[in-house]
């Protein structure tokens, strides 16, 4: 395809004026280069040429080889926001993705471990610097409900053990600020001690391997897993498990939605309400176990 370049150039522009972290460009670049790819099969050498009818057979297409409907609408999505740049640069005329929308998706609710099973999770026996590290871990997942790579983000000065709170980095590079709870800074405190054992002098990041150096999502990913086995959770545990967990004992505690948006850092309310279906299964639970009107007889 000959316009192919201007997914290299559009990627640069979201590294470098969006600020979009590597992984999110990544996708993007992957997503664009299968419309690509699926351009020249079709013959279209130029983005301007591509219509309505061309993008619903790139989706149709796409469904046929079994794709999920979540991965149809992330692929359709990234074309939407590539064609607003095409646009903005005067490449094309129209986006004609605008008027195209991708298959619905079944909505999932999110997992969750309830409060008993997340606290024996959390209670892991043992001492020395890879127990101290993996209990602060564990706590800060739960007690701030971090994402992932906000946790392995972190550096030692992102933590204000004074005012309890730790300043994160979220999607977007929006920096926000989280409560730290009691349990997680006793944690965080023994850790910053055990810390030194395992760091390399240079090494600015909180959290640190065995080889001294920031620790890796992957290796997050082990230690949840390996202490989740050790702990007896009959569950399939994830470091988003944990965020999934904070959010909703959160709203089942407080019923703020507008707060928990807030702690999370989404930027739509619409993607915390989905929270909000959790906490009415709780409620619908409750409902039956205890309304006399509800409760089946044996």
């Amino acid at each position: 395809m000959e316009d192919a370049g201007w997914i290299d150039r559009f990627v640069r522009h979201l590294e470098v004026e969006r600020r979009l972290s590597p992984l999110t460009c990544k996708n993007y670049r992957r997503d664009l280069e299968v419309l690509c790819a699926w351009c020249e099969q079709q013959e279209i050498a130029h983005w301007g040429s591509l219509d309505e009818e061309h993008v619903r057979g790139f989706a149709a297409a796409s469904f046929r080889k079994g794709l999920s409907a979540r991965t149809i609408q992330r692929r359709l999505s990234a074309a939407r926001t590539f064609f607003r740049y095409l646009l903005r640069e005067k490449h094309v005329t129209k986006n004609p993705i605008t008027s195209v929308s991708a298959p619905k998706s079944k909505k999932r609710l999110p997992g969750n471990l309830d409060a008993d099973r997340m606290a024996r999770l959390l209670d892991i026996p043992g001492d020395g610097a890879i127990v101290d590290r993996d209990r602060a871990i564990l706590e800060l997942l739960y007690s701030s409900g971090l994402r992932l790579s906000e946790l392995t983000d972190l550096d030692c000065d992102d933590v204000n053990m004074q005012d309890r709170t730790v300043r994160v980095t979220g999607k977007g590079n929006k920096d926000r600020i989280v409560p730290v709870g009691r349990h997680a800074l006793r944690a965080l405190e023994q850790w910053r001690r055990s810390r030194p054992e395992l760091a390399g002098d240079e090494e600015s990041g909180l959290f640190v391997s065995n080889r001294g150096t920031r620790i890796s999502a992957r290796s997050v990913q082990a230690r949840v897993s390996h202490w989740a086995r050790r702990q007896g959770i009959d569950a399939n545990v994830y470091p988003h498990l944990f965020r999934h967990s904070f959010a909703t004992h959160l709203l089942e505690s407080s019923h703020d939605l507008r707060a928990v948006q807030e702690l999370l850092g989404h930027a739509n309310i619409s993607t915390t309400q989905v929270y909000t279906h959790l906490d009415f299964q709780h409620l619908a639970q409750i409902y039956d176990q205890t309304h006399p009107r509800a409760r089946r007889k044996d």
